[in-house]
């Protein structure tokens, strides 16, 4: 493959075309611009339509999962249509197809969840039975756990979308992740951030990653200068402890990695979707270690998990 790139074969960038993916395509690209010494006409940013981004009159659990948001970038990757990918993290299955490899994280930005009316406030706040918009299964079991007396309805769209329907009455509330408000600049959406003892977020949340094709060596040289290595420590703890509980967007599931020196925290919860049983763990190991770590906190999860709490994976 190519390395010379420049404005007659610029290095090809595959991402969705929402405004949050566009943003991070863009940090991506001028944060290679400024490693590799580059114009930015030496690279293209190639927007690809997923099946997640055409179908948004479905929940996801109806119309395959995760992947949906993933497939069709993979696919013009190991084609040699685009020369990387660029993925927020939290949509990324625990597995890449055979020939593609994930192991390059920008700085993460701020993990935590976004609590979002139109006039501000807090979850206490609201009135009994108010509706409250979220397409996360994840939100939608801990808020359940939380406020079981609040409405839950399905809410998909990007940003502005979501923000329009809570314009219309759709629903009262909704919930946004503070990395994509703060990446889109959008200081003008009313917030109140849920701290992480309170919400914990979803595993790798705030985290952009790049892939890449596993034989392309040149370009993991390439990548490798804008590798955020905390920020690797961290996901890769993050997703073992994901993979060992065979999670996807269709599983509330929560987990969160924090580095103290060398050290790395992981806490991680399980949740039924109704919210009416919530399992939690935590644990410490060195910050190397963290993949161990999260294996083996999955698993303690699994083995304490009641007869019957896993009964959802199978009905959705």
């Amino acid at each position: 493959m190519p390395t010379d790139f420049s404005p007659a074969r610029p290095l090809r960038i595959g991402t969705r075309g929402s405004p949050l993916a566009l943003a991070q395509a863009h940090e991506t690209r001028a944060r290679l611009m400024k490693s590799m010494d580059l114009p930015e006409d030496a690279f293209e940013i190639v927007v690809i339509k997923t099946t997640g981004d055409r179908v948004l009159d479905r929940p996801l659990k109806e119309i395959g999962g995760k992947g949906l948001f993933t497939r069709e970038i993979e696919d013009q990757l190991l084609d040699g249509s685009i020369d990387i990918a660029v993925h927020s993290m939290k949509d990324m299955p625990t597995e890449q197809p055979e020939g593609l490899l994930l192991n390059t994280y920008l700085p993460r930005e701020d993990v935590r969840d976004a609590f979002v009316t139109l006039g501000g406030g807090r979850i206490a706040d609201l009135p009994e039975g108010s509706v409250v918009g979220t397409s996360s299964l994840r939100r939608r079991a801990q808020l359940a756990h939380r406020r079981p007396d609040l409405k839950l309805v399905e809410f998909r769209g990007n940003v502005q979308t979501r923000m329009g329907k809570l314009r219309d009455g759709v629903a009262a509330a909704t919930f946004l992740a503070m990395a994509g408000l703060n990446r889109l600049g959008m200081a003008e959406v009313p917030r109140t951030p849920m701290e992480t003892g309170d919400m914990l977020p979803a595993v790798a949340q705030g985290a952009i990653g790049i892939e890449r094709r596993a034989a392309d060596h040149a370009m993991a040289d390439i990548l490798a200068a804008i590798h955020d290595r905390e920020t690797g420590l961290r996901i890769t703890a993050e997703r073992a402890f994901l993979r060992a509980l065979d999670g996807s967007c269709e599983t509330p599931i929560a987990g969160l990695a924090e580095l103290d020196g060398g050290a790395l925290r992981l806490r991680g919860e399980i949740l039924r979707p109704d919210g009416s049983d919530v399992l939690v763990e935590s644990g410490e190991s060195p910050a190397e270690d963290g993949a161990t770590l999260g294996r083996e906190m999955g698993v303690r999860l699994l083995e304490r998990a009641p007869a019957g709490f896993f009964d959802w994976k199978e009905a959705g």
